[in-house]
């Protein structure tokens, strides 16, 4: 064991005081702490809770129902990430699109679907642009190529989003947050310091033993001090101005709007669409897709874990009508969710599974 994991397990280990609750806002730092075995460490007064850090869990009903919408009314072919098929909408997931005849394949980036569309000019492909300010820029640099290409059939459904105003309507729900490495990598960290002013607290975190060790043990030594604090533990990734390159790619081709997330509803501003000079690469303005509410399944309890309010084991369906086989809720189907997460790490910490396949 390393000095450093050593003292920050003395710290954790031998907090005493009044209960706290600490939101990983990050769904990687969810299955890493889970993995590494850090929640078996901490005394019954720690509370570690998820929050919405994981773009598919906070991805709305109706962005998927506008996907199908595409994929079966307009014969578009849907590009995206894998863990997206399998996302239920109002009647389907685009998993159950394809067996209708929709035309649904997996990237590894929007680049490979900009290079399909360039391949295929009678097809009509679209990309569902999902993430946070890590993966925005790639789709940034998807539509500037097929401007660059002259590509008529290529355009992107976003649901883009950035987390400063997602932790101020969090305010409240935990006591400190463990902010996602990889997002200050892009943003820095002029936001996390200013929320501190409103009262909002928390620290950034690596993904290493070390790095996760370290930032819990901080956040429990500041929160004794009873003061909003903010203070960056990924010092090797994470500088204080961010990446400049990767801001001014996104704000030249990105705007801010008003969105939807699962769980916290609308959060004006947080929410990223193609700037008035790319309409032509917006799916919703190239195929007028009409307003879609989305409707999701009464008894998920997804968007209550995503606001922490709740923890996955807290939903009836959870483990039983509810598994990674057929999900009901987001957060079981990403491999970032907190239920997947609890699912397959659950019974390392004592959690039972009971399985009603």
């Amino acid at each position: 064991m390393s000095d450093v994991i050593k003292n920050a397990r003395e710290i954790i280990q031998n907090y005493d005081g009044p209960k706290i609750r600490i939101m990983e806002v990050c769904g990687t730092h969810t299955h890493e702490i889970f993995r590494l075995g850090i929640r078996s460490l901490l005394p019954e007064n720690v509370e570690l809770i998820s929050g919405p850090g994981c773009p598919v869990c906070v991805t709305p009903v109706g962005y998927i129902d506008e996907a199908i919408y595409l994929a079966l009314e307009k014969q578009c072919v849907i590009t995206t990430f894998g863990d997206l098929i399998k996302v239920p909408g109002s009647k389907m997931s685009l998993a159950g699109a394809r067996t209708e005849g929709a035309d649904i394949r997996p990237v590894y980036s929007p680049d490979d679907a900009v290079e399909l569309a360039r391949d295929n000019p009678d097809l009509q492909v679209v990309f569902l642009a999902v993430g946070f300010e890590t993966t925005t820029p790639s789709a940034c640099l998807a539509v500037k190529k097929a401007q660059r290409l002259g590509l008529s059939n290529f355009s992107i459904l976003t649901a883009n989003k950035t987390m400063p105003n997602a932790y101020a309507k969090l305010k409240g729900s935990a006591d400190a947050f463990l902010y996602p490495g990889h997002v200050n990598a892009i943003t820095g960290n002029a936001v996390c310091k200013k929320l501190t002013e409103e009262g909002v607290s928390g620290v950034v975190a690596g993904f290493t033993a070390n790095e996760l060790m370290t930032a819990l043990a901080v956040t429990i030594d500041n929160l004794k001090k009873g003061k909003p604090f903010f203070e960056n533990c990924y010092p090797r990734v994470v500088k204080d101005e961010g990446n400049p390159a990767a801001q001014k790619l996104v704000d030249s081709v990105m705007e801010p709007c008003d969105t939807e997330w699962r769980g916290l509803g609308i959060i004006e501003k947080s929410g990223m669409k193609l700037r008035s000079e790319y309409a032509d690469f917006d799916s919703r303005i190239k195929y007028n897709i009409p307003s879609m509410e989305g409707r999701s399944n009464p008894a998920c309890r997804c968007p209550e874990v995503l606001q922490g309010h709740c923890k996955p084991t807290d939903c009836p369906m959870f483990g039983k009508a509810c598994n990674p086989l057929h999900p009901v809720g987001a957060c079981m189907v990403s491999d970032e969710g907190a239920c997947a997460a609890y699912y397959h790490y659950g019974p390392s910490i004592g959690i039972e599974i009971d399985e009603e396949m």
